[in-house]
């Protein structure tokens, strides 16, 4: 087990009780929320033939996000029953992509309603990433820079041991 000044902050942050608890609890509300708003926005166009160009792109882009969002549900689940989040490199891309497409469909869905509505709710989504961010990074953040500044007097100590152990040259 290697200690604390060995760690990688994010590996540490992890560890902490209750952290990943929190993110699988997190991640599951934006996967089913994400699921809801999508099956209200399509759900329009599914009676209408044919689709606008946005439309299309509106219906092309949940098609594509609501399986992986079932998925990642799913994958949410049995986190949730190991208590750890999985590290595949493919799940991480299927949330990135699973988010993207998301977010693509809904800005096409209102910008189909109104151009203005799109650019709004495009703004809104970029200032809504930007305050989650801050948020987090405030709260997180002076944990992490306890962390940084435990880890450093912990390696400073280990190399004043290696010092006083090794054999003077002289």
């Amino acid at each position: 087990m290697t200690d604390d000044a060995e760690q990688d902050p994010a590996d540490w942050l992890r560890r902490q009780p209750g952290q990943v608890r929190e993110w699988i609890r997190q991640n599951n509300v934006i996967y089913g929320g994400m699921i809801a708003v999508a099956l209200v926005l399509v759900q329009p166009f599914l009676t209408v033939a044919p689709l606008e160009p946005l439309e299309l792109a509106c219906v092309i882009a949940f098609a594509f996000a609501i399986p992986l969002l079932a998925a990642l549900v799913m994958i949410n689940q049995q986190e949730t029953f190991r208590g750890r989040l999985a590290s595949s490199k493919t799940v991480n891309v299927a949330r990135a992509l699973a988010m993207l497409a998301s977010g693509t469909g809904i800005v096409t869905a209102f910008w189909n309603m109104s151009s203005i509505a799109g650019i709004v709710v495009l703004g809104s989504m970029v200032l809504a990433v930007a305050v989650h961010s801050s948020g987090y990074t405030r709260l997180e953040w002076p944990v992490l820079r306890r962390f940084g500044q435990r880890s450093a007097k912990q390696a400073e100590a280990a190399e004043s041991a290696e010092q006083r152990e090794r054999p003077s040259a002289g």
